[in-house]
């Protein structure tokens, strides 16, 4: 009975020993370089969240530097809520001379029927009277296209100017470009 004993004692030692061996070796040192590896990772998305953060700064600026508040004007593009027009294509004259031409995908136009607002044109313009045409190409209800053509004159003072057009087409029953300061 002693002998079975030791002989337990022994071969769990003897198990505990290999166990501990095999657990130390290969895989110790892979968990060692999945730690650095997790380590590189974090570090690698810290810069990548800086560069981001820097780019984002220096497009601030840019603008900033472009397009001084003092000359700035933007325009802005809205369509009229439950308006059942296809907004196909926008084009923008500021003072006889196009400025924009956005052609509008599937997915654009699903964000400006939900309420979106999108920055067509940003400027420089002086202080003083503007001439702004504006173009809408798009379809009607039931396929037929259209296109619409307003004439605006807005204000530029020295501060940045704000200029909201919010679109219809001729079926909403809805003045078809109506423009607004924001």
């Amino acid at each position: 009975m002693a002998t079975r004993n030791w002989i337990t004692n022994t071969l769990a030692s003897v198990s505990f020993a290999a166990l501990l061996w095999v657990g130390s070796s290969p895989t110790w040192a892979e968990s060692k370089d999945q730690k650095e590896m997790r380590g590189l990772d974090e570090q690698v998305q810290e810069i990548k969240s800086d560069v981001l953060a820097i780019a984002q700064e220096l497009s601030r600026l840019e603008e900033k530097l472009l397009f001084p508040s003092g000359t700035q004007v933007a325009v802005f593009v809205a369509v009229a809520e439950g308006d059942p027009m296809r907004l196909d294509a926008v084009r923008l004259q500021v003072d006889g001379e196009l400025v924009a031409h956005y052609i509008y995908s599937f997915k654009e136009l699903e964000a400006l029927r939900k309420g979106g607002v999108q920055r067509i044109y940003v400027g420089n313009v002086s202080t003083g009277d503007h001439q702004l045409d504006v173009l809408v190409d798009g379809k009607r209800e039931g396929g037929a296209d259209f296109s619409h053509t307003e004439h605006f004159t807005f204000r530029k003072d020295v501060k940045p100017k704000l200029v909201g057009l919010t679109l219809a087409g001729p079926d909403s029953g809805k003045t078809p470009i109506v423009l607004g300061d924001w």
